[in-house]
């Protein structure tokens, strides 16, 4: 059918009795709020489809802010999610929610979040997942940092030197003892090619991003942090 795009649903709210209103992500429009008329009727046949972490074919229509659906499908299963990868899906979808422009095309940054979701439904440890998209989102910001060179003096990052974060400028060569905004040169070298072999790296590359996506998201806190943070509580009760 012309006019398809391919999309995922990253929240969605009752409106009437029947119907729904989608925030979706789509590859080729971004960020989209979509009118879902009689979604939720016990007879639609959208009422399984529409979920988070299910790839869809969706068309719609209208003008302005809020727009119409006028056809969607499943293109396949949900992406398995359960546990820690589960409670990591929302986690991507909120801040997508808190931080995409709407109506603007992030389109690599859809390939970036599909390879995300299968990596947290085959992996055990979700962090090294988590830690890819939050840098390939800051790429689609154009949140540009060399993490390659001392923004000081341009010379080569050092694995075993220490380097300052300071913001809007990048990574400067200190003396200065370990604190939350120094990283190792071997850190940064982690954080450049989005691999992380070790623990300590992971742990840097969790510090940098929150630093980095701060001002983005603002000081409203994340439902889906919150969430994670009490499942965690309960399982160690």
């Amino acid at each position: 059918m012309e006019g398809l795009q391919r999309c995922f649903v990253l929240h969605s709210r009752p409106y009437s009795e029947t119907s729904l209103i989608l925030d979706v992500f789509s590859e080729t429009h971004g960020r989209v709020s979509i009118m879902a008329k009689g979604a939720r009727g016990k007879r639609s046949p959208l009422k399984g489809a529409l979920q988070p972490f299910t790839p869809l074919l969706m068309k719609w229509s209208g003008r302005g802010e809020m727009r119409t659906l006028r056809h969607a499908e499943a293109m396949g299963l949900a992406i398995p999610l359960a546990g820690n990868a589960l409670f990591s899906g929302f986690y991507l979808n909120e801040i997508l929610s808190r931080v995409v422009e709407p109506e603007t095309g992030y389109h690599q940054l859809f390939f970036d979040y599909v390879t995300a979701l299968t990596e947290l439904a085959q992996h055990a440890n979700p962090e090294p997942a988590l830690r890819r998209f939050e840098l390939a989102l800051l790429d689609s910001l154009g949140y540009g940092i060399d993490f390659l060179h001392c923004a000081g003096s341009g010379e080569p990052v050092d694995e075993n030197m220490t380097y300052i974060f300071r913001e809007q400028l990048g990574f400067v060569a200190s003396l200065m003892k370990s604190n939350n905004l120094t990283f190792t040169g071997s850190d940064l070298n982690a954080l450049a090619t989005r691999q992380f072999s070790t623990a300590d790296q992971l742990k840097a590359a969790k510090r940098f991003t929150r630093l980095a996506l701060k001002p983005y998201l603002g000081s409203k806190p994340l439902k889906s942090r919150e969430l994670f943070s009490l499942r965690t509580r309960k399982l160690t009760q």
